[in-house]
């Protein structure tokens, strides 16, 4: 592991280390986590950028008495080594291992869950002001990426912290990269600040010089405070943060421990809300992760000589599908442009931005506000195909519903990771979409069950379709063949798979190869089921539904959702509204807890989904 890194168990012994030390373990550290994530997968470019500056923290702070608020989170795999749980990193992301998370229940020194963007200033205030309202003392640090930056609610926080006189301090960990290259105005501004730290020198210079004055220093230093606004306005126009009410302190190298533990000292003793801009290059160490930080910024398990992935992706999956037809549509309709919150690769839009560049928009990791812009893209006559992760999208709901579905404009929502993803546990799973989407009015939910469904689905969503249209779709590859009939898909229109007469399987996206499977097995111990492709959640197939229940007399439905609120609580609903109210029904989905980290199989199996489960609820059910 290594010789300084053996002797790490808890922060505090990094307090016993001088600065040679300490940079010996920031080598230690990097290569254990190189060696590590090559196995296990996981953040790891973001990781290796922020190495010094979790030291540097751990260093000056005390945790847990001190509160460390991680935003996002994925760059916490340093803390949790410094925390104690090194000895468990090779059950990183793992079915009851290790989160790639920040976990409450996992370690006192993670005292916040995250895992989304821009959230981390607002916890850290609410525990600044908690702290000062119960008189108690201790530091409170936000850590946020200039990606997480560009969120809104980030912004809303700096505005209240900064009119607040709490203790609060900010760090800025500025690398130019959300996942891909930062886009935007603000990205532009923290670059020239990058480029031209002239007024954090110059000030320090003036304050150093007029205090060694006698008698009249410290006077002069206080007149020139007062007149610091003009001061910065003619070295640097526009200082954001000073604005906003924060002493702003950098930008400085984020890979400097002693100058970082130097600023974070200074900080701990001064009064009011303070922002530290530190610069730190992603991937930092290894080569082709500086090279390549959006490919290293979520990677599976990788060879450390070449960079490669050991399992390598030969086939295309959900998303490069979506990206290839969508561009393929777009290159008949001139009208069709695409929006994208800071994911062009990972949502596979990679190629529409290379061959249409100018109908790209990445807003940068601001869901709501590319939601609102897509509607303002519709009401001005364009085709807008907004592709968003599911677990990210409900961090839109209200514009959803009041500025796309209430004016009943034609917005393509692409859901891409719906369902299970896996190993980024709770905070990622995209089983909620059908839930918060079922009851828009307005609003239609389509769900493939195959690459060929989903280029029909987007054929008619983005060109023969009138109003918000979804089309959710699962992480992954296509990997077992679904009968498919070469015709247009329309809401409303389900698909007769298989014909039985035992009970009918209600199926939908991901869960249609599972219900066929299980169907093949049930056919083996004598039960003839028949399968359903629902393929539309809103409006479901009534005739298909309800021809299909009175037939067998028993229904299971499969949903890759929370069952609350999903297909299978829309299919009751029908079955109650017609008067069939004697059909056995059982509705299968994810139950009303938060589903934790794992593969997708694992987690399939635990919750019983997986065919060889879904054999025996029908068993059960006969």
């Amino acid at each position: 592991m290594g010789k300084i890194l053996d002797t790490i168990n808890q922060p505090k012994d990094l307090k016993k280390l001088n600065y040679e030390q300490l940079n010996l373990l920031t080598d230690e550290i990097r290569k254990f986590l190189i060696d590590t994530v090559s196995k296990t997968g996981g953040h790891l470019a973001s990781n290796l950028g922020v190495i010094e500056l979790t030291i540097a923290l751990h260093k000056v702070f005390s945790t847990p008495e001190d509160k460390i608020v991680w935003d996002v989170g994925h760059q916490t795999y340093i803390h949790k080594i410094l925390t104690g749980r090194k000895e468990q990193f090779a059950t990183l992301r793992k079915l009851g291992g290790l989160s790639g998370f920040p976990k409450v229940n996992e370690s006192e020194h993670d005292i916040f869950n995250t895992g989304h963007s821009s959230t981390s200033i607002s916890a850290a205030l609410g525990m600044a002001k908690a702290r000062d309202l119960k008189n108690e003392k201790y530091s409170v640090v936000a850590v946020i990426g200039d990606g997480a930056l560009t969120g809104g609610m980030a912004f809303e926080a700096l505005n209240d912290a900064g009119r607040s006189n709490n203790n609060l301090i900010v760090i800025l960990n500025d690398n130019e990269m959300s996942i891909t290259k930062n886009v935007g105005g603000l990205s532009t501004y923290l670059n020239r600040i990058r480029t031209e730290p002239v007024y954090f020198k110059v000030k320090e210079d003036i304050d150093f010089i007029l205090n060694k004055i006698p008698a009249i220093g410290k006077s002069m230093a206080r007149t020139v405070q007062r007149a610091k606004g003009s001061i910065k306005y003619m070295i640097m126009p526009g200082m954001l943060f000073e604005e906003l009410g924060f002493t702003y302190i950098g930008p400085i190298d984020g890979h400097n421990i002693t100058n970082l533990v130097r600023v974070f000292n200074r900080a701990k003793k001064m009064k009011g809300p303070i922002l530290i801009h530190v610069y730190t290059t992603k991937g930092k160490g290894y080569s082709f992760a500086e090279e390549e930080p959006d490919i290293f910024h979520g990677i599976s398990a990788f060879n450390i000589e070449t960079g490669k992935p050991i399992s390598a992706k030969t086939e295309p999956d959900y998303s490069a599908v979506f990206g290839e037809t969508i561009t393929d549509i777009a290159a008949r309709d001139e009208s069709v442009v695409a929006i994208t919150a800071a994911m062009p690769i990972g949502t596979g839009l990679g190629k529409f931005a290379e061959k249409f560049p100018n109908r790209l928009f990445d807003v940068g990791i601001a869901e709501q506000h590319a939601v609102t812009f897509a509607a303002g893209l519709a009401a001005s006559g364009l085709k807008p195909v907004v592709a968003i992760y599911s677990s990210f999208l409900q961090r839109a709901y209200d514009q959803i519903l009041h500025d796309v579905a209430l004016q009943n404009l034609h917005v393509v929502f692409a859901i891409d990771r719906a369902g299970i993803v896996g190993q980024d546990g709770e905070t990622h799973q995209g089983i909620y979409d059908l839930s918060y989407l079922s009851h828009i009015p307005n609003l239609v939910i389509l769900a493939p069950s195959c690459y060929k469904e989903l280029q029909q689905m987007l054929l008619y969503a983005v060109s023969s379709h009138h109003g918000p249209i979804a089309i959710r779709y699962p992480r992954g590859r296509e990997d077992y063949p679904i009968p498919f009939k070469q015709e247009q898909i329309l809401p409303g229109k389900g698909e007769l798979l298989l014909e039985g007469r035992d009970i009918s399987i209600i199926a939908i996206g991901k869960m249609v190869e599972v219900a066929l499977k299980a169907a093949e097995k049930m056919a083996k111990i004598g039960i003839n089921a028949e399968v359903v492709n629902a393929r539309s959640v809103k409006p479901l197939d009534s005739n298909l539904i309800l021809h299909s229940a009175a037939k067998t007399g028993k229904i299971i439905t499969l949903e890759d959702n929370a069952v609350i609120g999903g297909m299978g609580s829309a299919v009751l609903a029908l079955l109650n509204d017609s008067g069939y109210n004697n059909i056995k029904v059982k509705i299968k989905g994810f139950p009303d807890q938060f589903i934790p980290h794992g593969s997708v199989e694992e987690l399939f199996k635990l919750y019983g989904l997986d065919s060889d489960s879904i054999v025996n609820e029908v068993t059960k059910l006969l």
